[in-house]
């Protein structure tokens, strides 16, 4: 008997139609971000389209495998994700990307956070992976519509403290990420044995590692470059005015 199966039956659907309706939503919102590019929303459905396929042949779900399947599900979305931080034409990209679409697009991650508690309920993955446990991403989710807010539609703070608004909730992103490979079923596991991370493994959720994580990683790296960018561009035009007077 497959007892991960069994598991399976324990989640609603209405569950798994909240995760899928909650990745539509993040490819849709960074895809406005683009500037609605048509090579990018062909991508990242292909993508999702690919990646399901994967899943439902039951792919990754076996374990301890080498190299491990889990990482073949989280590897090429992060890569891709680094890649447009270091190339000319990923650079070039990230920096069109729409701040302002950005910083809301992180709002979807209240019910990705609502769905984890759902599927660790179901036995599925562990509470680590939770806000009850050493999940903290929800406040990313809550606060940026209040960053949003207060940094562009009124103006009462200022791009440093978005800066840091992004720095803060990355580190929030990199720490569950971190929980989630030590926890996953590989040879390499070091968490969660009593109840290892496997519900990612299945469809629709394989769509948080592969798809919202990475577009969730490109959204604070691109804001961050944006920012940095734009400090040193009034920096160096005050410089510029102190040194003519």
């Amino acid at each position: 008997m497959n007892l991960s199966n069994d598991k399976m039956s324990n989640i609603s659907s209405i569950i798994s139609l909240l995760f899928a309706a909650t990745t539509f939503l993040t490819v849709w919102m960074f895809y406005k971000a683009s500037g609605k590019s048509k090579p990018v929303i062909i991508g990242m459905l292909a993508w999702m389209l690919i990646q399901a396929i994967i899943s439902l042949t039951g792919f990754y779900r076996i374990p301890n495998s080498l190299p491990p399947r889990f990482v073949l599900l989280i590897g090429p979305g992060i890569i891709f994700s680094i890649l447009l931080l270091v190339t000319r034409r990923g650079k070039e990209f990230i920096d069109k990307l729409d701040l302002k679409t950005l910083t809301l697009m992180h709002s979807i991650r209240i019910p990705v956070e609502i769905t984890l508690f759902f599927v660790y309920s179901a036995g599925l993955i562990p509470v680590l992976m939770t806000f009850e446990g050493n999940n903290f991403d929800i406040i990313s989710g809550i606060t940026a519509p209040v960053i949003f807010y207060f940094v562009f539609i009124v103006e009462k703070l200022n791009k440093t403290a978005l800066l840091l608004w992004n720095f803060l909730c990355l580190g929030l992103l990199i720490n569950v990420f971190i929980i989630a490979i030590l926890s996953a079923q590989t040879p390499f596991q070091k968490l969660a044995f009593d109840q290892p991370n496997i519900g990612v493994t299945y469809f629709p959720f394989i769509w948080l590692p592969c798809v919202v994580v990475p577009i969730v990683l490109i959204g604070h790296l691109s804001a961050i470059r944006q920012l940095l960018k734009t400090n040193r561009i009034d920096q160096q035009m005050t410089y510029e005015s102190e040194t003519t007077k």
